[in-house]
């Protein structure tokens, strides 16, 4: 059993939003171990709603690009921080931006090491960005990156309000027929954040913990034993439906699917990427 310490308490109760005691209680019952104690949580329907809400999130921008390849077409996607948005928004900070993309982009990056040692004009990107400090007066970073490759990819970028700078990207890769609905489908993926293409994609490890969550809910509900199997059969599909782009209810016409738009025009989606500013595994990490 893993000791409970003040650190481990806080931890889950940032990533939850849960009261200390609620959090204290489930990591008892899970001996300590961090991802049990945040199912229990879910269970017992004691997580905060506004998960990590305090939390500031970190500023910046999304520079991306649809660049021809030798397999169709490559997207993309560079996420550079600020500390504030009053820099994210200036034209130096977005043109450093669109540079630092560019970098990327000629030495053909898979990873935020190979966008950090790029090759650049002055050096490499992790040099340029080390510089960017005195030039912005703030510290910045490469956040988040994204590669993707297919015949087409489409991009979208949003913008939070005019004078503020992408916020969101999103792309997708799909053959020459699913090109067609590519731009409603990036529209989508940017709007309601599907986390997976189809529901083969989903880890099974993810899916066993929503099979769990679903499972200890409906008996703490009161459910009758032998229905609740076909309860959680239903939560978990609540739950790709949600998660699952292909799944997922298409925003203008909740009568079909996004995969059904797909299917409508004999195409395929093959993969995609969203990225938010601030949203990345370490946005609160320096």
């Amino acid at each position: 059993m893993a000791a409970i310490t003040a650190a481990l308490i806080k931890q889950v109760r940032e990533e939850t939003g849960a009261g200390m005691m609620d959090v204290k209680k489930a990591l008892t019952e899970a001996e300590g171990d961090v991802a049990r104690a945040k199912e229990i949580i879910r269970a017992k329907g004691i997580q905060a709603a506004g998960k990590r809400e305090g939390r500031k999130a970190q500023e910046g921008t999304i520079a991306s690009t649809v660049v021809d390849s030798a397999n169709g077409q490559t997207g993309y996607a560079v996420e550079l921080n600020s500390e504030t948005d009053f820099v994210a928004k200036t034209p130096k900070f977005v043109d450093f931006s669109n540079t630092v993309l560019a970098d990327a982009v000629k030495a053909d990056a898979n990873s935020i090491d190979d966008v950090l040692n790029a090759p650049s004009a002055d050096g490499d990107v992790k040099t340029d960005i080390e510089e960017a400090a005195a030039l912005f007066g703030e510290h910045v970073k490469v956040g988040q990156f994204a590669k993707i490759t297919g015949p087409r990819v489409e991009i979208y970028a949003h913008k939070k309000s005019a004078e503020m700078p992408p916020s969101i990207v999103a792309m997708i890769a799909t053959d020459e027929a699913g090109a067609a609905v590519a731009h409603e489908a990036a529209l989508q993926i940017s709007a309601m954040g599907a986390r997976w293409l189809t529901r083969e994609d989903v880890p099974e490890d993810v899916v066993e913990s929503e099979r769990r969550v679903a499972t200890e809910k409906s008996l703490a509900e009161g459910k009758p034993e032998k229905i609740v199997p076909k309860i959680v059969e239903g939560r978990l599909n609540a739950f790709f439906k949600e998660n699952v782009l292909l799944e997922q209810a298409y925003v203008k016409d909740p009568s079909k699917t996004i995969g059904d738009l797909f299917k409508e025009v004999g195409g395929q989606a093959l993969a995609f990427a969203r990225l938010e500013v601030g949203k990345g595994p370490e946005a609160d990490v320096d």
